[in-house]
């Protein structure tokens, strides 16, 4: 409680600039809050204030700490609230974006869903295959489908998601059933453009076993930067589409797709929840992460789906 009482004084008066304003917060004397600070450097071993009769600054230490201090008590008080029935509420606006598809289907019905628990929250959601600039363009969380490039953002993977090879029953008994992955160029192969995203191309696992996936560019007549409309397409005979589990599992339980190369699918990939590098997430981004854990993470959630 010591440790807690000298950090918390820290911060108030690293904030504040003075002691005593830091004090008047806090209810106590002056004295009271010098001495929590003389503890804590003492404890340390540095100096975090440099103290004059007119003002109060930190030291190049005092800035590094105060940063790592008030990231520390915000995740205490956001643990407090996620636990206590009178804690704080989650509030303010939540801005949300998905890809198209998968946002229209697995995204938008639990938006309403969560706004049923916070109703304190008001969200925004933005659908788009683009891959958006979260901090850029102001979103505070995105869920993406597919692999996780390297980058500054922070990703928690939420599910697993696979990509299979589908065309019609039609289709396949007027041109026949590919039997290996280069066997695709010489049948027609929905594509998505390449502004849209699959620019490594379609992902196989490596027969030869050298490597774990290998890329291969299909190509054919058509392509599309929508994937609504390859689905449709695929679905209206024009040719074989590289689509995820979540988008064609119910066709292919109704015979109206078959899967193909089924010997060379690719593991899965993930289906995350992605938002910038930040110090502190606020509340209702945090819970709007679990949220989305807890539904994606039940077998029955996937289930439902298919049958919506």
């Amino acid at each position: 409680m010591d440790k807690l009482k000298q950090l918390e004084s820290f911060v108030s008066v690293a904030t504040r600039g003075s002691l005593t304003g830091a004090a008047n917060a806090a209810g106590v004397a002056p004295a009271i809050m010098g001495r929590r600070i003389d503890a804590l450097e003492g404890r340390l071993g540095v100096k975090l204030l440099v103290r004059t009769t007119r003002r109060i600054s930190l030291t190049h230490e005092g800035s590094a700490f105060l940063e790592d201090c008030q990231r520390l008590l915000a995740d205490m008080a956001n643990a407090e609230a996620s636990v206590s029935a009178g804690g704080v509420k989650a509030s303010g606006h939540l801005r949300i974006t998905a890809p198209a598809g998968f946002g229209r289907r697995h995204v938008a019905p639990l938006i309403t869903r969560f706004r049923e628990q916070h109703a304190d929250v008001t969200l925004s959601l933005n659908l788009s295959d683009r891959v958006i600039d979260l901090a850029g363009e102001g979103f505070d969380c995105a869920v993406r489908v597919g692999d996780m490039p390297d980058s500054s953002l922070v990703s928690v993977r939420l599910a697993d998601n696979r990509r299979l090879c589908v065309a019609t029953p039609a289709y396949l008994a007027r041109h026949g059933t590919p039997q290996h992955p280069g066997d695709l160029a010489r049948f027609d192969c929905l594509t998505l453009s390449s502004d849209a995203s699959q620019t490594r191309g379609w992902a196989f696992k490596d027969p030869g076993g050298k490597t774990e996936v290998q890329h291969l560019k299909a190509g054919g007549p058509l392509d599309c930067s929508d994937g609504q409309v390859l689905h449709d397409w695929c679905l209206a005979g024009y040719g074989i589409a590289w689509r995820s589990t979540w988008e064609v599992e119910a066709e292919i339980a109704a015979g109206r797709l078959v899967e193909v190369l089924q010997d060379f699918a690719a593991p899965p990939n993930g289906i995350y929840a992605v938002f910038p590098q930040r110090k502190h997430l606020p509340l209702r981004v945090r819970l709007w992460i679990d949220f989305l854990k807890h539904h994606y993470g039940q077998s029955a959630f996937w289930s439902a789906a298919k049958l919506s």
